[in-house]
């Protein structure tokens, strides 16, 4: 937004000799003219352009139109961020979403090792003993070095479900850990999404003290030209230039949250604290027409948060199925060689030069009958915590419930004020342009001025908020609705 500023005649006061007021008259119809030439452009050009941007329901907030392939190389070589990407940005880089990705990654590995206890299970063992004293066979004396090699093979048959239930359950673990990268990522978007939208607001907060400061010195000027012909008491320069001070004030707190706003962009984003990223965009409302009911359906589609809630579920119910397993005989089967000798190749002895070697196979049933109640118990336990688990999903879902609601009130109320706040906006500009006109006609006077300079700068905070506050509740809204939309743009 560009504003054009048209400087008037210079006005050089001379207090050795008090002109008449037929000289008075033309250096304050000069005054009059040079203040609304600086004055009356800007301020209606800003209200043709607040009025045209709340006419723009559709774009995406802090994206260009349509860029080009090579207008977006150049741009992230060069360190530009809108909002688009910066999501994509923090969502590849971020410290958080890398953990999260490790934990999925770790519970894939937990859901391999438990299918491999399907399997049979191999085990070998290698021994070596000696004895004291040769011993002796048949007036033969034996060596006393004794080699064996054993190998076992284990396969189990029935554990009560326990297998396949620990399976399953890791199964459900990788799906619940996926979900909560996902839920994650889409924490981080929406932390991304406030501190970008903080950050456009201060900027806007930054132009309205700038402009603010600027109207106030050229009214301070204008009050000073006319002090110096005798035409306003000194307490009018006084009190403009108190206002220029606190607009100074007011400057200066703007521009440090600014940069406080893009630190926070840049710790988000991974870059340096330091770093002289550009962040563009603006504070452009977004289209939004769904209802209740169809966010809500969204909602418990696709909120993670949800889903995790669900994988629970199920996991209670695998955990269930194994601490019942112990009520159940364990059978599996087993088959073992061994081998023994004199030599380290364990392949015979002076009193067995043959058959050194034997394997055996079978079957073998293990039941524990009574434990005085601890594999019941264990049972009952699981099945406790299945019904808390159970009971919390039925809560989240409410909490769901209340959750996109209030987001979608927050969006609506946000709307009918922007609306509101555009209106206040034109009419305190008008104000404003009126107490400037009423006063260099000498009909009004510098505290109507200055009143009706602090509503207006309060009219466009009013305005930026409202749709700083629109564009949030937007962000926290698709969130609620488990939706990741890194420029708030459905589609």
């Amino acid at each position: 937004m560009h504003r054009t500023h048209v400087t008037g005649p210079s006005m050089t006061p001379c207090r050795t000799r008090r002109p008449g007021r037929a000289v008075l008259l033309p250096l304050a119809l000069c005054a009059a003219l040079s203040v609304s030439g600086l004055i009356a452009p800007g301020l209606l050009s800003r209200g043709l352009a607040a009025d045209a941007a709340s006419a723009m329901p559709t774009e995406a907030v802090g994206s260009p139109a349509s860029p080009s392939a090579g207008e977006q190389a150049a741009t992230a070589r060069g360190g530009e961020y809108d909002m688009r990407r910066a999501v994509e940005s923090a969502l590849r880089d971020n410290q958080g979403v890398v953990a999260a990705r490790a934990g999925r990654d770790a519970a894939e590995e937990g859901r391999k090792s438990a299918r491999g206890a399907f399997g049979p299970a191999v085990s070998t063992t290698y021994g070596y003993d000696r004895l004291n004293e040769k011993p002796t066979s048949m007036s033969r004396e034996l060596d006393d070095d004794t080699y064996t090699w054993t190998v076992g093979v284990s396969q189990p048959l029935f554990t009560g479900l326990r297998l396949l239930s620990t399976y399953q359950k890791a199964a459900l673990e990788t799906e619940r850990q996926a979900l909560t990268l996902d839920k994650s990522r889409l924490d981080l978007a929406v932390q991304v999404q406030e501190a970008f939208l903080a950050y456009l607001k201060s900027g806007e907060n930054v132009r309205s003290a700038g402009d603010a400061l600027r109207r106030l010195r050229e009214q301070a000027k204008v009050t000073r030209a006319f002090y110096d012909v005798g035409l306003r008491p000194r307490l009018d320069v006084l009190q403009a230039e108190v206002d220029v001070s606190n607009a100074e004030s007011l400057l200066i707190t703007a521009e440090s949250n600014h940069a406080t706003q893009h630190a926070r962009l840049n710790t988000l984003l991974t870059l340096p604290v330091a770093s002289n990223a550009s962040y563009v965009g603006s504070l452009v409302p977004v289209g939004f027409d769904m209802t209740l009911e169809q966010c809500l359906e969204r909602a418990y589609r696709n909120r993670p948060d949800v889903r995790i809630a669900g994988k629970a579920v199920e996991i209670a119910g695998k955990d269930v199925r194994i601490a019942d397993s112990g009520l159940y005989p364990q059978v599996s089967a087993n088959f073992n060689w061994a081998t023994e000798g004199d030599r380290p190749e364990a392949s015979g002895s002076t009193l067995s030069p043959t058959g050194f070697s034997q394997w055996s196979t079978g079957l073998k049933a293990e039941w524990s009958v009574f434990e005085w109640g601890k594999t019941w118990y264990s049972g009952q336990q699981a099945r406790q915590v299945e019904t808390q688990v159970r009971a919390e999903e039925a809560n989240l879902r409410h909490e769901v419930a209340y959750e996109v609601q209030s987001r979608l009130l927050t969006l609506t109320d946000s709307s009918k004020r922007i609306v509101v706040a555009t209106k206040g906006l034109v009419q305190a500009e008008e104000a404003y342009r009126v107490a400037v006109a009423r006063y260099q006609a000498q009909v009004g006077t510098n505290t109507d001025v200055l009143d009706a300079q602090a509503k207006l700068t309060a009219a466009e905070a009013t305005l930026t908020g409202a749709k700083a506050e629109y564009l949030d509740a937007l962000s926290k809204l698709w969130a609620a609705m488990g939706e990741l939309k890194p420029s708030l743009v459905d589609g």
